[in-house]
C-alpha cells in the first residue's frame, strides 16, 4: 500500500496544480461549469460569456484530473473548425498535445465512424458512401421518372427537401406520419421515400441524414449495441445546443440514459436556425428530459460595452420562449446604439459608406468592421458604393453579389442579347434553363464555330437550319435564338430594366426558380429582383455591363484589411469593433415570408436574430431603416422595424437624415393608412394579436418610433384574397383541398391528405 501511495500521491498532485492552473483565469460560473462533472449539466452561455472557454477548461479537466481517458470523453460540435478549435485549446490548457481523440466532432463525423462499425445491421457494408446533395437529387431523379411522375411538376430537389426534413425528425418511411403522405406526388410521398431507402442500400450508400438515423434505429433495436456505447462514453460534452434538431436530441438523448453525465452549452436566446430543422424546445425542456439536472448560467459579458448589452437585453426580454439569464459587463456603458432613419436604400448604403471611410481615416482596422443584412439580396448596394469609394470588403458565408449562380446566368443573357458575339455567355445560357441540348449537340454547334471561325449565336442559328441536330434539339436551339433576336430588337423600344425582366420571364428562368420549392429557391429570386432594380440606375444595358464588369475584377486586391459583409445568420459566433446592422423595417426585418408561414414562433426567432446582430459588437452598434425600398421592383413605403421600438430608450441614440419635407411626406403617407390602435411599447402586441396568434398570422401593426418618439399605428393591409369559399385548390406540399375561410390573404384550406391548414393564398393555385 506504501509503495502505491508512494506512487500516486505525486500524480494526483500533479493534476491537481495543473487543474488549478487553467482554473485560476474562470469566473465563478465558468468554475462551476467545469468542475460539475457529475450528472446532466445545462449551461446557458449568454453572448459574449466565455463558453468556448469554459468548455475546453471542462474538457481538459476531465483529462487532467484522469477522470476519463480521450477515448472514454464524447464532445460534439456543429463545425469542424469548433471541434479543432477545442482541440488546440484543450492541448494549451493541458500543455501537450491532444491525440487519440476519436469521439471529438461534428454530428456526422462523429456519426459515420460509429455507423461503420454497426453497417451491417441496417443493411449496410462498412465501406459505405455517403452521397453528396447533388448524387441524392440524381437519384431521387431516377425514381420519380421511373415511377412516371412529372419531375417538373414535382422537382426531384423538392422531395430530397423533405426527405432531409424528415430525417431530421428522425421519421424513417414506416413511421412517417400520414399527413406527410400527400406532400409529394399527390400522395407518394411515403412511397418513393421508400424506395429510395432500398435503393441506397443496394448502391451500399447513405446520405448525411441517415448518419444519424441509421443508429438511432440501430440502438433502438439492439439494446446489446447501445449498452456497449454506454460502457464506453463515461462523459458527453456538447456545443450549441440550442442549434440540436430532433433526430440529434435523439441520438443524444440514448448515448445519455445510461450514465446521464451529459453536459450541453447553448444558449436559447441565440437559437435562430429553426429554419433547417433545429429545435428551440430541446434546450427549453433539458430540465424536464434530465430530472435533477443543474443549470449554470454564464451572465458576465466579456464582449459589448454597456449600452450595447442593456439594447440587446431589452430586446429579447419581450420573447416567451426562454429560459432567462440577465447579463452584465464590467466594461464602461460606451455610446449609445445608434439608430439612423434614411430615405431609401442607396442613402443607407451611402451614410454606412461615409462612416466607414471616417473610421479608417480614425486608424480603426476595417477588419474590424461589419455590415450585417437580413437577406442576401441586401449586400448589391454596400457592394456597389464600397466599390465606388474604394473600400476593400469580403463577403463572408457567401459569393459576393455578382457572383452568384443566378445573377451570373442573368447577366449572361443580357450580355449576348448586347453583344451577340460573346461566346461566353451563349455558353452560359444556352442550356439553362434545361432545354433538352444535350452535349453531343453543344459539341456540333461549338464544332461548327470554330471551323467556320464565326460566332457561337451564328454557328448555333446556321446549324439549327439544317439536319445535322435531331427534332429534339433543334427546335429548342431555334426558338432560343429567335427570342435573342427578338429581345435584341426591345432594346430600341423598351427601358433596359423592362428588358431584363422580360428576358428572365420569357426564357423559363423565373418559372424555374418559381418551381424550385428548395429553401434556397426564394433568396434567388430576391437576387434577381434586386439585380433588375440596381439597372434602374444606369443609363443603357451598356453601362450597367460595364460596371458589373468593374465590380467583379475588385477581387484583384488581395488586401487583409477589409471590411466584412454578411448575413445575420452567417454572423453567429463572430464580433467586430463596430456593427452596421442595416435594413431594420417591417417586412424586411421581420421577415415578413417566415412571419407568414410560422407566426409567432417565427417572430420570436426574427428578434433573436436580431439580439445576435446586436451583440456581435464590442464598441459600436449601428442600425438603420429606410422610408423607402424597392421591392420586387416596385418603390414601397417602409416602417421601422417592431424591433426597434422594443429596443430600451435609455440605451439607444435615434437620427435621421431625412430633411423636414421628407419627414413631412413620410408622416402624410403613413396617416393614409387606417390606423389600428396603441401598441403597448417594449411587447410588439396590440388589439387583434390573439385572434391572430392563434390563426398562425402577425398584425402588420405597431407605433413607429420617428425621431425619437412613437407616432400613430399603422397597419399594412393585406390584400383580399381572389380566391372564394369552395374553390378547389392546389399546394406543393398539401395537394389538394377546399377552402373552407378567408381572412385576407389568408385562407383555412381543407385539405384531402393534411386536413385542415391555415396557409397565404400565395402558396396556392387553382385546381
Amino acid at each position: 500500500m506504501d509503495d502505491f501511495d508512494d506512487y500516486a500521491k505525486p500524480i494526483a498532485s500533479a493534476a491537481s496544480t495543473l487543474a488549478e492552473t487553467f482554473l485560476a483565469g474562470l469566473n465563478g460560473p465558468q468554475r462551476d461549469a467545469v468542475q460539475t462533472t457529475e450528472g446532466p449539466v445545462l449551461v446557458l452561455a449568454g453572448a459574449g460569456t466565455g463558453k468556448t472557454r469554459a468548455l475546453t477548461a471542462r474538457l481538459a479537466h476531465l483529462l487532467a484530473t484522469r477522470k476519463a481517458w480521450p477515448s472514454e470523453i464524447l464532445a460534439v460540435t456543429f463545425t469542424n473548425k469548433a471541434a479543432r478549435e477545442m482541440q488546440l485549446r484543450v492541448g494549451r490548457l493541458i500543455g501537450e498535445a491532444v491525440e487519440g481523440m476519436p469521439w471529438l466532432g461534428t454530428f456526422h463525423a462523429v456519426a459515420a465512424r460509429m455507423l461503420r462499425r454497426h453497417a451491417e445491421l441496417v443493411g449496410l457494408k462498412s465501406n459505405f458512401t455517403i452521397l453528396d446533395t447533388d448524387d441524392q437529387i440524381r437519384l431521387i431523379k431516377q425514381l420519380v421518372i421511373a415511377d412516371g411522375i412529372d419531375d417538373k411538376r414535382w422537382p426531384p430537389r423538392v422531395l430530397a427537401s423533405h426527405i432531409d426534413r424528415w430525417k431530421n425528425r428522425g421519421w424513417t418511411p414506416e413511421a412517417l406520419p400520414a399527413a406527410e403522405d400527400g406532400v409529394f406526388a399527390d400522395g407518394k410521398a411515403r412511397e418513393l421515400y421508400m424506395a429510395y431507402q432500398a435503393r441506397l442500400v443496394t448502391l451500399n450508400a447513405c446520405d448525411f441524414g441517415d448518419l444519424l438515423l441509421h443508429l438511432i434505429v440501430i440502438w433502438q433495436k439492439h439494446l446489446d449495441v447501445l449498452a456497449d456505447w454506454h460502457r464506453r462514453f463515461k462523459y458527453i460534452l456538447v456545443d450549441e445546443y440550442q442549434d440540436t434538431n430532433t433526430a440529434q436530441y435523439l441520438w443524444l438523448r440514448l448515448l445519455a440514459q445510461h450514465r446521464k453525465n451529459i453536459c450541453c452549452v447553448g444558449d436559447e436566446d441565440q437559437s435562430v436556425y429553426g429554419w433547417r430543422g433545429a429545435e428551440i424546445s430541446n434546450i427549453l425542456g433539458f430540465e424536464k428530459d434530465y430530472p435533477g439536472a443543474k443549470i449554470i448560467r454564464l451572465e458576465q459579458n466579456y464582449r459589448s460595452s454597456g449600452h450595447i448589452l442593456g439594447a440587446a437585453s431589452g430586446l429579447i426580454a419581450a420573447n416567451t420562449e426562454r429560459l432567462g439569464k440577465t447579463l452584465w459587463t464590467e466594461s464602461d456603458m460606451g455610446e449609445k446604439v445608434h439608430v439612423i432613419s434614411v430615405w431609401d436604400g442607396n442613402e443607407e448604403a451611402r451614410q454606412v459608406g461615409d462612416r466607414i471611410t471616417q473610421l479608417s481615416a480614425d486608424q480603426n482596422r476595417l477588419t474590424e468592421v461589419a455590415v450585417l443584412v437580413r437577406a442576401s439580396h441586401q449586400t448589391r448596394a454596400f457592394e456597389d458604393r464600397f466599390i465606388t469609394l474604394g473600400i476593400p470588403y469580403r463577403i463572408v458565408g457567401g459569393f459576393r453579389f455578382y457572383e452568384r449562380a443566378e445573377v451570373r446566368d442573368a447577366i449572361a443573357y443580357l450580355r449576348i442579347i448586347n453583344q451577340p458575339d460573346d461566346d461566353l455567355a451563349l455558353e452560359r445560357i444556352i442550356n439553362t434553363p434545361k432545354r433538352g441540348l444535350g452535349d453531343k449537340s453543344l459539341q456540333k454547334v461549338h464544332g461548327l464555330a470554330r471551323m467556320k471561325k464565326m460566332p457561337l449565336l451564328m454557328a448555333a442559328e446556321l446549324i439549327a437550319s439544317t439536319d445535322e441536330l435531331g427534332a429534339a434539339a433543334r427546335r429548342p436551339l431555334a426558338v432560343l435564338i429567335k427570342d435573342i433576336k427578338r429581345w435584341r430588337g426591345l432594346l430600341e423600344t423598351t427601358t433596359h430594366v423592362e428588358l431584363a425582366r422580360t428576358v428572365l420571364d420569357e426564357s423559363g428562368y423565373t418559372a424555374m426558380l418559381q418551381a424550385d420549392k428548395s429553401p434556397e429557391a426564394a433568396g434567388r429570386l430576391d437576387n434577381l429582383g434586386e439585380l433588375v432594380r440596381a439597372m434602374d440606375e444606369f443609363e443603357n444595358l451598356g453601362g450597367f455591363l460595364e460596371h458589373v464588369s468593374l465590380v467583379m475584377d475588385n477581387e484583384a486586391n488581395a488586401q487583409d484589411d477589409k471590411v466584412t459583409v454578411m448575413t445575420l445568420h452567417a454572423a453567429k459566433g463572430l464580433e467586430f469593433d463596430t456593427v452596421f446592422l442595416a435594413g431594420w423595417e417591417d417586412g424586411l426585418f421581420p421577415n415578413q415570408r417566415s412571419l407568414d408561414e410560422n407566426g409567432l414562433a417565427a417572430l420570436e426567432e426574427e428578434r433573436r436574430l436580431a439580439y445576435v446582430g446586436l451583440t456581435r459588437a464590442r464598441h459600436r452598434s449601428v442600425i438603420f431603416h429606410a422610408a423607402n425600398r424597392v421591392v420586387y421592383g416596385q418603390w414601397q413605403s417602409s416602417i421601422p422595424s417592431r424591433f426597434i421600438d422594443e429596443l430600451p430608450p435609455e440605451h439607444i441614440d435615434v437620427q435621421s437624415t431625412l430633411s423636414s419635407s421628407d419627414r413631412g411626406l413620410w408622416r402624410s403617407g403613413m396617416n393614409d393608412v387606417n390606423p389600428f390602435g396603441d401598441i403597448a411599447r417594449g411587447t410588439g402586441r396590440g388589439p387583434g394579436w390573439e385572434r391572430a396568434s392563434q390563426q398562425g398570422g402577425i398584425p402588420k401593426t405597431r407605433s413607429v418610433l420617428i425621431e425619437g418618439r412613437a407616432v400613430s399605428s399603422v397597419v399594412i393591409g393585406a390584400p383580399a384574397s381572389h380566391f372564394k369559399i369552395g374553390a378547389r385548390v392546389f399546394h406543393d406540399k398539401f395537394g389538394y383541398g377546399v377552402v373552407q375561410r378567408i381572412d385576407g390573404n389568408k385562407l383555412d384550406i381543407s385539405f384531402e391528405s393534411a386536413g385542415l391548414k391555415h396557409v397565404v393564398d400565395s402558396y396556392v393555385k387553382a385546381a
